[in-house]
């Protein structure tokens, strides 16, 4: 299977350096050749040479036109298994096989393609009928060039389910397989907040807040259009840097101009964010975005002071009064590097259970689905340490003093920018009432409050 795409796309990437792929004769005579099987006996210097010698499954298979290079190939009963990655970077010098991440994606569906084929190779009527299928299957599996599923044998019960060309002129390359049934929705918005506070007063604190807009449609019909709605509270913080996925059929202009990294004015746009699309068969995300918010949803502060052998700690969190007190789950990590195994611990909480990890170097303050009435909770306690192994964590920037919490936690139906979709807003232009699901969530991501008593590795300063 050629991707026109992928080859355009080599050609932009490679420049001058860029070896077009000949045909598939040319190609499959020039891999022969170089896997020696076809005129092993005659001597070739290039490929047969004793300093040449291969240590991977990567070769450079000589043209017309030069050298392709990398091709991955490798035989497996009595069949050959090849594929031309892309390389996203200047060929001259060649870089690194690490480096060239197509190579990965191409191993992985060339495996599962074996895998999918192998146990039938003993039947060869069955083998055949196999092979005539992976063309169709690859349509799923591997729909513009990138691999989205190398489980090729999970692929095979619906196969017949996937066309081979379009039947409706106007259905898009995405739509790679058409749905029956009765028509659903589900969307989820999920955002993710990033923190880093520092309770100094020469250091600001940061925060931010992404967001992305799960879908997953199943709508009958070759290519169905669908307007989903994000709306903002009358008070919410707009989104910018909004990114939206190709199936996106149009947008307001003002909608993608919003930056972040501009100041916020009252002509910013704020919605409400429409987005007409005909949605591909599998779950994607419609849009990314971010905000910014003007409190993050926990404030805290963390001092950790060395007192001899010993050293002391103070946690204390607060939850902002207008995020939703209701978590599936909130912890608070603290580990300890460059120091040997917690030895002896004594401590105090106001709320929720504290645990020693099984390698005695982390406290798990567990504060569990609620903060208190007070919306505040805090921890002090003393530790001890014994003699450090190989085994304990290592750091080299929490050195001494310089330490962190990090927090955990996930809030159901929730978002801290007020985002959501109103599921009477979502239209789809196909017969029959569909069901529409939506849900949000708030999980935080690299949420960090460094030790106030110790330099901490910092953005910015005022």
């Amino acid at each position: 299977r050629r991707y026109p795409t992928v080859e355009v796309r080599a050609e932009t990437f490679n420049g001058p350096t860029h070896v077009p792929v000949p045909s598939d004769s040319a190609f499959l005579k020039a891999l022969l050749f170089e896997l020696r099987l076809v005129d092993d006996h005659v001597f070739v210097e290039h490929r047969d040479t004793c300093t040449r010698i291969n240590h991977s499954s990567v070769y450079s298979v000589a043209t017309d036109a030069g050298d392709l290079w990398p091709v991955l190939a490798f035989q497996k009963s009595g069949l050959i298994y090849a594929c031309l990655p892309l390389v996203e970077q200047p060929l001259e010098p060649r870089p690194p096989l690490l480096t060239v991440f197509g190579l990965s994606q191409g191993l992985a569906l060339l495996l599962g393609i074996m895998d999918y084929i192998s146990p039938s190779r003993k039947n060869e009527a069955e083998m055949n009928s196999k092979i005539s299928q992976l063309r169709t299957l690859l349509i799923q599996a591997c729909p513009l060039g990138t691999p989205l599923n190398t489980n090729i044998r999970s692929l095979n019960s619906s196969f017949e389910d996937i066309q081979e060309m379009p039947v409706d002129k106007d259905q898009p390359a995405w739509r790679s397989s058409t749905y029956k049934g009765k028509p659903q929705i589900n969307v989820c918005i999920t955002e993710k907040v990033k923190c880093m506070q520092y309770d100094q007063r020469d250091v600001v604190d940061t925060w931010q807040v992404y967001g992305a807009v799960n879908c997953k449609c199943d709508i009958e019909g070759s290519a169905p259009k669908v307007t989903l709605t994000l709306n903002l509270p009358t008070n919410g913080p707009p989104l910018q840097d909004i990114v939206v996925h190709h199936c996106v059929t149009s947008v307001d202009p003002a909608m993608l101009m919003s930056c972040s990294a501009e100041p916020l004015d009252d002509s910013v746009y704020s919605g409400p964010y429409k987005f007409p699309f005909i949605p591909p068969s599998d779950s994607f995300n419609l849009c990314y975005y971010t905000s910014q918010v003007p409190v993050p949803p926990i404030l805290g502060c963390y001092q950790l002071v060395e007192e001899g052998s010993q050293i002391k700690i103070t946690v204390n969190l607060k939850l902002h009064e207008s995020i939703k007190n209701s978590f599936e789950y909130c912890e608070a990590r603290i580990p300890f590097f460059n120091r040997g195994p917690i030895a002896q611990l004594e401590y105090k909480v106001s709320y929720g259970q504290l645990d020693l990890s099984r390698e005695k170097s982390l406290l798990v303050w567990v504060i569990g689905q609620k903060f208190p009435k007070s919306l505040e909770v805090s921890l002090t306690g003393t530790v001890s340490f014994g003699t450090a192994g190989k085994e304990h964590p290592t750091d080299y920037v929490c050195t001494g003093n310089t330490a962190y919490v990090k927090l955990y936690f996930r809030i159901p139906d929730f978002t801290l920018t007020g985002c959501y979709v109103d599921q009477h807003s979502v239209q789809i232009f196909v017969p029959g009432k569909p069901k529409i699901t939506a849900s949000r969530e708030l999980i935080s991501s690299d949420y960090y409050l460094w030790n106030s008593k110790a330099p901490a590795p910092v953005a910015y300063r005022t």
